[in-house]
């Protein structure tokens, strides 16, 4: 492993415990043994630092897409193991990063997002097209729109200043938001196998 994959996994853990603002430089070189200019020599700032850090994330979260996509009877079952991988990730992941991003990097959110370069949000398209193909989602929607429903819709859920974890239970935002997103799309077989791993779930 180089030192820029080294810097990104270090800084990338760093940023979900304390949140953006809090992780410094100087703690990401502390934590790893190396001077900060060695750091600096690879990354021009801490923006293009965590720049890199995001592209990891959803390169990770794609390569977990695939083998989960790969390993599932059907897309609904995809979508609920994504789902509760989802709310583990987040579950480990400081408030602060949350909203460090929003307060302080929304303008690399939006060109990240226009990118398909945010973690976790990236592009559902295989996913819709593999349910239309299963009879799951109902043909006649349009892929590319309700691909973007879909992220702005996981956004949402996600958001811990709409949905504060200390008043709302994840699983019931998934329930009342994602989940009635999908109903929405679903055909009659989709609609009996959401119910079917929502149970399953609860």
């Amino acid at each position: 492993m180089d030192y820029r994959e080294r810097i990104i996994e270090a800084a990338a853990k760093m940023f979900r415990t304390y949140g953006i603002r809090a992780a410094t430089m100087d703690m990401l070189a502390s934590q790893m043994g190396i001077s900060k200019r060695t750091i600096y020599e690879v990354f021009r700032d801490k923006d293009e630092l965590l720049h890199g850090v995001l592209k990891w994330m959803k390169i990770r979260q794609g390569e977990t897409m695939t083998k989960i996509l790969g390993e599932s009877e059907n897309v609904i079952q995809a979508i609920f193991r994504m789902l509760e991988l989802m709310r583990d990730h987040f579950q480990n992941m400081s408030p602060a990063f949350h909203m460090d991003m929003r307060r302080y990097h929304n303008d690399l959110i939006i060109n990240l997002g226009e990118t398909n370069e945010l973690p976790y949000y990236s592009t559902n398209s295989e996913i819709i097209r593999r349910g239309i193909k299963e009879g799951i989602f109902r043909k006649e929607i349009d892929v590319e729109i309700t691909n973007k429903c879909i992220v702005e819709v996981a956004r949402i859920s996600n958001d811990p200043e709409l949905f504060p974890p200390e008043d709302f239970l994840r699983k019931d935002v998934i329930r009342n938001v994602y989940l009635n997103y999908l109903r929405g799309i679903s055909t009659q077989k989709g609609l009996d196998l959401i119910d079917y791993y929502d149970k399953k779930q609860a």
